[in-house]
């Protein structure tokens, strides 16, 4: 019987994954990699095949939900797992390993380090003081989620934070905007009423993280949705 290893890449680049990490990949016999969840921005995928010394094969989204493919090959062999952050986070990553474990395989997670704990510090804020986190997903015909609005309404209630994750479709190259974000908070205010973010609410973004210039602007939605955060 084989192994699997979740091992987290980190935040930006490929510098960000430990040396425990590295040490796991250069004992195991396969590397494969998701990178719809989350994507690391400042590098490719040739970079951190050079960074770690062995190719990796990138699931798609279909194929690492089924799972299939890593569970048929950790039956017989050693598997690293590469996921963005840390890959316990997405909750795909996590029904992987209940299932390796019901099928007899072994386990090992090497963390990362995760947007979940990066955003608080770059933004001074601590991190117990943060309620449910949500995710803004991309609105599509009939299809206009307001979810993330009742998150941040029940957080609010109780004096919380909310940490608001940017949906990506990475087979499309599409991903959300921090400018997307906080229009999507505003019609989902016009469409429920209840002024839970209003133009004059406090919205921070954090964009980069990990990265040796990362961006951190905190003011009102009215004035954060005319800005781009490119720069």
């Amino acid at each position: 019987m084989g192994k699997i290893s979740f091992i987290g890449l980190g935040l930006h680049d490929e510098k960000d994954i430990s040396l425990k990490g590295l040490d796991e990949i250069n004992k195991c016999d396969k590397v494969y990699a998701e990178f719809y969840t989350a994507e690391l921005v400042g590098t490719e995928i040739k970079k951190i095949e050079k960074k770690i010394g062995k190719k990796i094969e990138v699931l798609t989204r279909e194929e690492a939900e089924k799972g299939e493919k890593i569970l048929i090959s950790a039956k017989k062999e050693s598997i690293v797992f590469l996921t963005a952050g840390d890959p316990m986070i997405a909750t795909t990553h996590v029904d992987l390993r209940l299932r390796a474990i019901e099928n007899g395989i072994e386990t090992t997670i090497i963390h990362g380090s995760s947007i979940i704990t990066a955003v608080p510090g770059l933004l001074g804020l601590q991190n117990y003081k943060f309620g449910r986190t949500t995710t803004l997903a991309f609105p599509d015909k009939d299809y206009f989620p307001t979810s993330p609005y009742q998150v941040i309404k029940e957080n609010k209630k109780m004096g919380l934070h909310t940490l608001i994750l940017l949906d990506i479709q990475a087979d499309k190259k599409n991903y959300m905007t921090a400018k997307e974000g906080i229009d999507l908070l505003l019609k989902m205010e016009e469409k429920i009423g209840e002024k839970v973010i209003t133009d004059d609410s406090i919205i921070c973004v954090v964009a980069r993280a990990g990265s040796s210039s990362p961006l951190v602007m905190a003011n009102k939605a009215g004035f954060l949705k005319n800005q781009d955060f490119f720069s």
